[in-house]
């Protein structure tokens, strides 16, 4: 094991404490995995995040020796929809799966979200839809997820939970804790009465805008300021004041 896939396997571990810290996850009920190289590293199955240590994270080929994985434990149940995300999408680096509470509460009620706020705009489209039910790590399930997950980075999985995809696990975790946080707006939204939705074009401008959020305008070329004339000494002022003063008597 290379410093450099050591470091991924832990950034996972790090990750999968913080989620259930958080609140995003619950016991080992969620799984992430992360691209590298040619391989995908993801949770061992049933593995509490407090004991799991780097040699544990289980590997899986990205090639054509489909569900071929190596480690002393065997990779999360749900190992099909990460595998076949991360084969049919190449610029996802990083699945991230929790039964975070609301995600959870829509995906029951199947209700997909629409774009009741503007950061629907970092998940590719204009809605999350919401993935039909099938049974926990099976073939079914994946496809309705890669189904729901087209052009998107972000679904429900019905009366289970939600996979948010990023290029990175930085990236993947920060949308799985935005797709929660607009599952809560939109759940109590809903409390309300009926919520205002944002429409197709606002929600491409936002897009369009996020396309340079971040980026630093470039710094204003230096001018060149003219030169000042040093002062002159007291002494030299003093002389200069008694010249003309002497002139004028």
């Amino acid at each position: 094991m290379t410093g450099e896939e050591r470091k991924l396997r832990e950034a996972i571990i790090a990750k999968c404490r913080w989620m259930n810290d958080s609140g995003l996850n619950q016991g080992t009920s969620g799984n992430i995995s992360a691209r590298y190289k040619d391989r995908m590293l993801i949770t061992p199955s049933a593995t509490p995040y407090d004991a799991m240590k780097p040699e544990m994270i289980a590997a899986m080929a990205l090639d054509d020796s489909y569900g071929e994985w190596s480690g002393p434990l065997q990779p999360s149940t749900e190992w099909r929809f990460h595998l076949d995300i991360m084969r049919a999408r190449p610029d996802v680096g990083s699945v991230v799966h929790t039964h975070s509470t609301y995600a959870t509460v829509l995906a029951i009620a199947r209700k997909p979200i629409p774009a009741c706020h503007y950061m629907m705009a970092a998940f590719g489209g204009t809605d999350i839809r919401c993935a039909g039910y099938a049974r926990y790590g099976t073939a079914e399930l994946s496809e309705l997820a890669l189904e729901a997950l087209e052009g998107r980075n972000g679904c429900l999985l019905a009366n289970h939970g939600m996979i948010a995809v990023g290029a990175n696990l930085d990236k993947a975790m920060w949308l799985a804790v935005e797709l929660e946080t607009i599952a809560r707006q939109y759940y109590l939204s809903l409390a309300l009465g009926e919520p205002v939705i944002l429409s197709d074009d606002e929600i491409a401008e936002t897009a369009r805008g996020f396309s340079t959020y971040g980026l630093q305008a470039p710094k204003p070329k230096a001018v060149a300021k003219p030169a000042v004339k040093p002062r002159a000494s007291a002494k030299a002022s003093a002389r200069r004041i008694e010249k003309r003063v002497g002139k004028t008597r």
